[in-house]
């Protein structure tokens, strides 16, 4: 539905996560990706989804001089707990203490998508709770060493062994938690080429 909704515009995704590229695939989309770098920082005094939309703006600054079909997609996810922001680990020791910091206890996960066009900014956002149960260190070794999560916000895969095991409950869309609120992207796409 989505491929036929969106012929005539050019959909530019600005990411190399593969888990966002998956669901564009999924959600019928016709896409090309385009990278660019820039450095991801943010005022101090941001707090929460703040940080993800600015972010997911900031991102969108690097494309300028957009044909009028064109539509690019930009986003940003980070881990929440004790009023700080948890983005991807450093290393494995950095990892190990995220992971640590999470067993037993409830954290928020924010993503926000900013659709740039010529004439146009559209910035969503949204949130969910996950829920850990108590972890081992043994366990969060078995899974640092297996998986190598240092690509992901908060250390972790939803979709991997460790979510398997150890999140008990998630209080809205397992999606965002993966780096993509699909259901609000879809939406948000369907609005602006009607």
């Amino acid at each position: 539905m989505l491929s036929k909704k969106l012929k005539n515009y050019n959909i530019i995704l600005a990411s190399g996560s593969p888990r966002r590229h998956h669901f564009f695939k999924e959600m019928d989309t016709d896409f090309t990706i385009d990278i660019r770098e820039i450095e991801e920082t943010y005022p101090d005094h941001l707090r929460g989804v703040e940080i993800t939309d600015y972010l997911s703006k900031l991102k969108a600054s690097a494309f300028n001089n957009l044909s009028e079909n064109d539509i690019i997609i930009t986003s940003d996810t980070i881990v929440w707990q004790n009023g700080k922001a948890i983005e991807k680990p450093k290393d494995y020791d950095d990892a190990f203490k995220m992971l640590q910091s999470f067993s037993g206890r409830m954290h928020k996960v924010f993503t926000s998508v900013t659709f740039t066009g010529k004439n146009f900014q559209k910035t969503i956002h949204d949130t969910t709770k996950v829920w850990f149960s108590d972890l081992s260190d043994e366990e969060i070794e078995y899974y640092l060493n297996k998986y190598k999560p240092y690509d992901k916000a908060g250390s972790y895969g939803i979709q991997e062994w460790l979510g398997y095991i150890a999140i008990n409950k998630i209080e809205g869309s397992y999606n965002n938690v993966m780096g993509l609120p699909t259901h609000l992207v879809y939406k948000t796409l369907i609005k602006l080429t009607n």
